[in-house]
């Protein structure tokens, strides 16, 4: 092959698609959901650790200050070489943990869960009818979370668009409301150029995870749409949607919001399925009935439950 011909095929290779890096294969484990196993603490949020040779990222923080801690202390699970955090939105069941574990592990790493991803909109303060601030954790206040935080050394990345932040590992960024416009609560509003409007958290972003089957997809609840978050991941390269992990918000979704999820998801490819938190136990087993899953490829997540490195389910003694 002559030189000029290689320098073609390696800018084809290089620029032709977006970058999708190689890296070995994760082990994605549970630290925080609604269930747990014996000596854990489970509470209504989510956090899991996706771990590799080559690199490690943490999915949101659990809801209590100390239960993702407790988690890891109870299953061995080393958070201290830990560099990144992935944020999937504002709530506080997502966000309560952050600053508790980034306290007790930069004692062993100065940059343990030192740089924190979060999509654009996640510091807008949100307020109630009557005017009470809400924010992040245990803050009332969204910009008091982000300075506490940065006192602590982190420091905060906004995500405006798909971004890759390890091997394999995209981040959606905001996602755009095109099939479902909002999966979540109400009651909270937000400021805009007109004046205050209702909270539909903007902000809301999932991580996938390009498999050799094809994408798994991680949601802390999914309020931006669990389609609309497949669309955007499929921008990234075009793969199944071969699995969907953590919270997806479905636990109060009518029969024909479950028949169309199911009907999307199927004709995607999906074989694996760990809802945990707020995808909610009836409505996962109805996904899984209507695309004929076997029992050994559907799980409820609970703490300490595992997907492995080649795709399978490792179960915790309760889940």
């Amino acid at each position: 092959m002559s030189a000029k011909l290689i320098k073609v095929v390696v800018f084809i290779l290089c620029f032709a698609t977006p970058a999708l890096s190689l890296g070995a294969p994760y082990r994605i484990t549970v630290l925080a959901t609604n269930i747990a196993d014996y000596g854990g603490l489970g509470e209504w949020s989510f956090s899991a650790l996706f771990q590799s040779e080559q690199d490690a990222v943490l999915f949101d923080t659990g809801f209590k200050q100390d239960t993702v801690l407790h988690n890891v202390l109870h299953l061995g699970v080393d958070l201290s070489q830990v560099e990144k955090v992935v944020l999937s939105h504002f709530h506080s069941d997502h966000t309560g943990g952050l600053l508790v574990l980034r306290e007790h592990f930069r004692s062993i790493n100065p940059d343990a869960l030192r740089k924190v991803f979060v999509a654009r909109g996640f510091f807008d303060q949100r307020v109630t009818k009557a005017g009470v601030e809400v924010g992040p954790g245990d803050f009332a206040r969204a910009q008091n979370f982000k300075t506490a935080a940065e006192a602590l050394g982190i420091s905060f990345i906004e995500i405006g668009e798909p971004t890759e932040v390890a091997p394999k590992l995209w981040l959606t960024g905001p996602v755009p409301r095109i099939t479902e416009t909002y999966n979540g609560p109400a009651g909270l509003f937000v400021g805009s150029k007109t004046g205050m409007v209702p909270d539909v958290i903007m902000d809301d972003q999932s991580m996938g995870y390009l498999t050799d089957k094809g994408w798994l997809m991680t949601s802390g609840c999914g309020h931006a749409g669990l389609i609309n978050t497949g669309k955007v991941l499929q921008t990234i390269k075009e793969a199944p949607i071969y699995s969907i992990v953590g919270g997806f918000h479905l636990w109060q979704a009518d029969t024909a919001t479950l028949n169309r999820t199911a009907s999307w998801l199927g004709e995607r490819g999906l074989g694996l399925m760990m809802g945990g938190h707020c995808t909610g136990i009836a409505a996962a087993e109805t996904i899984a009935s209507q695309l004929h899953l076997p029992r050994s490829q559907i799980s409820h997540a609970a703490i300490g439950s595992v997907i492995t490195p080649d795709l399978k389910i490792i179960r915790s003694s309760v889940e």
